[in-house]
C-alpha cells in the first residue's frame, strides 16, 4: 500500500529549536538564581514536553522544584519562549522543499509534537513550514503524549487518516519511534536530530541522514520505486 499520510516530529526533526529553547531556559534558571547550562546539556532534556525541560533543568543545577513552583516555572519559561521561539530557530536543511515535493506527491502531512499547540504553531508559522502541514497535534491537545500511540493518532486523525490507510512516523527520538509502531505506523528516524540513545537501537523501520532523503525512505516502505 502506497504511504499517503505522514506524520512529522517538530523538535529535532523539522526544525533545530535547541538554541532558542536553551535561551529560555537560560533566563529562567538565572532568575531563580541557577547556573546556566550548556546547549549540548539541553537537548539531551528535549522531547517530552516544556514542563519535563524545564523540570530536568532545574534537577541538573541543584535541589528539584516542588510542583508549585515548577508549575511557576515552566509557565515563565513558556512565556519567554513563545515571545521569541525563532530567534535562532530554523529548519534542516531540505525541509520545506522536501514537504513541497510530498505534498505534491499527494501524500498529507500533519505534525506530532510534544511542544504546546501555541508554540507549535508560532515556529511553524514563522519559519514559512504552516502552509505546508495540514494538522497539528500538540501536547496540550491530547490526554496522553508520545510515546503513547494516541498521541500519534490523534495527528492522523487531523489530517484525514486513521481508515487504515498506509501511514509513516517521522521522527528522531526513541519516542516518536516507539509511538509510531505503536499506532501501527511505518516508522523513519532522522539521525541529526536530538535522541538519547544510538539510532540503530531505535526500531525504526528506516534511517536517513538527509530529511531530503524521505522521499527515497518513504517510496521504499511502500514497496515502489521513487520517482
Amino acid at each position: 500500500m502506497t504511504i499517503r499520510f505522514v506524520i512529522l516530529d517538530l523538535d529535532g526533526t523539522l526544525v533545530d529549536s535547541a538554541p532558542d529553547l536553551h535561551a529560555a531556559a537560560t533566563i529562567v534558571l538565572a532568575e531563580a538564581g541557577r547556573s546556566a547550562l550548556d546547549l549540548t546539556t539541553i537537548k539531551r532534556f528535549i522531547g517530552d514536553g516544556v514542563r519535563k525541560l524545564v523540570e530536568r533543568a532545574f534537577a541538573a543545577t541543584g535541589p528539584a522544584l516542588e510542583p508549585a513552583a515548577l508549575d511557576q516555572a515552566t509557565a515563565r519559561f513558556t512565556t519567554l519562549y513563545e515571545a521569541a521561539a525563532t530567534v535562532l530557530t530554523r529548519p534542516y536543511d531540505g525541509v520545506p522543499e522536501t514537504l513541497t515535493r510530498l505534498r505534491a506527491a499527494g501524500m498529507r502531512l500533519g505534525v506530532c509534537t510534544n511542544k504546546p499547540m501555541a508554540a507549535a504553531g508560532i515556529v511553524l508559522r514563522e519559519l514559512g513550514l504552516a502552509p505546508l502541514i495540514d494538522g497539528v497535534s500538540g501536547g496540550d491537545a491530547v490526554a496522553r503524549r508520545k510515546p503513547h500511540p494516541e498521541h500519534v493518532l490523534d495527528a492522523l486523525r487531523r489530517i484525514g487518516g486513521g481508515g487504515g490507510e498506509r501511514a509513516a512516523m517521522v521522527g528522531d527520538n526513541e519516542h516518536d519511534i516507539a509511538a509510531g509502531k505503536a499506532a501501527g505506523l511505518a516508522t523513519v528516524a532522522v539521525t541529526y536530530g536530538y535522541a538519547r540513545q544510538p539510532y540503530k537501537t531505535l526500531g525504526a523501520d528506516r534511517l536517513i541522514d538527509r530529511f531530503g532523503d524521505l522521499d527515497r525512505a518513504l517510496a521504499e516502505l511502500s514497496g515502489q520505486p521513487e520517482h
